[in-house]
């Protein structure tokens, strides 16, 4: 991502519906598989602003990965140094079957070879350890905030499903979220992309408090149900590995 990305995600995330509320339905889908106990080891790849990690760091052991300066030190004011791992997802510096849960949130859309990154995430996990990512989705929506954040690509649940293909994992679940957003997020992008909406994007401002929480309440619903909606404008998927 550019530099003052970070410091942008850092601003909001805390109480944003769409970054509070995506931190919900991960921790939703990892407790699905995985019993959540302060013995078992979660590695989060491409941490960013380590809110995530943070959170997740006072009910299991937490070690934070990113490969960015500005993520760095982002996380060194919110973790141990200890927990802290300078690295890419494309190869992970720890031991193959080490974490009982691997997350990566809106991760693989930033590297090239997303394949390989996969093949990673699958190496580091332990035999039916759990791995949660989400991605954004649907080319359709690609706009001028993709190119800010240095993405190569958005998915369609096809796609990203396809990059698991062959590897020691099974898809346990795998859906669009934050579907009721789309149609607004389709609008606003194309406005953008026709010049005809100018200035702070809707993901760097904070809602009014009401529509803040309905919004987060919706996208959670949504989200950690198990009914498949045709599109949406992230996707999440949730393996174990064989």
């Amino acid at each position: 991502m550019s530099p003052e990305e970070y410091f942008n995600l850092e601003r909001v995330e805390k109480s944003h519906w769409y970054y509070h509320g995506k931190r919900e339905i991960v921790r939703f889908w990892i407790q699905k598989y995985q019993k959540i106990e302060v013995n078992i080891k979660l590695l989060d790849c491409g941490a960013g602003s380590g809110a995530f990690a943070a959170e997740m760091s006072k009910k299991v052991q937490v070690t934070a990965m990113d490969d960015h300066l500005e993520s760095l030190e982002i996380l060194r004011r919110r973790l141990p140094s200890d927990s802290i791992v300078e690295g890419g997802c494309g190869k992970i510096p720890f031991a193959s079957d080490v974490f009982e849960v691997v997350t990566a949130l809106d991760v693989l859309e930033h590297i090239a070879d997303d394949k390989q990154a996969a093949s990673e995430l699958v190496r580091v996990l332990k035999p039916q350890g759990v791995l949660v990512i989400t991605v954004p989705a649907m080319m359709c929506l690609w706009s001028d905030w993709d190119v800010s954040l240095h993405h190569y690509r958005r998915y369609d649940k096809k796609s990203l499903i396809n990059i698991f293909k062959d590897l020691l994992i099974t898809v346990e679940h795998c859906a669009y979220i934050n579907v009721a957003a789309m149609p607004l997020v389709w609008l606003l992008r194309k406005a953008r992309s026709l010049g005809m909406s100018k200035g702070m994007r809707a993901e760097d401002r904070i809602p009014p408090f009401f529509l803040n929480h309905l919004m987060r309440w919706i996208f959670v619903s949504h989200s950690c149900s198990r009914f498949q909606f045709p599109f949406g404008v992230g996707l999440i998927i949730v393996g174990r590995k064989l």
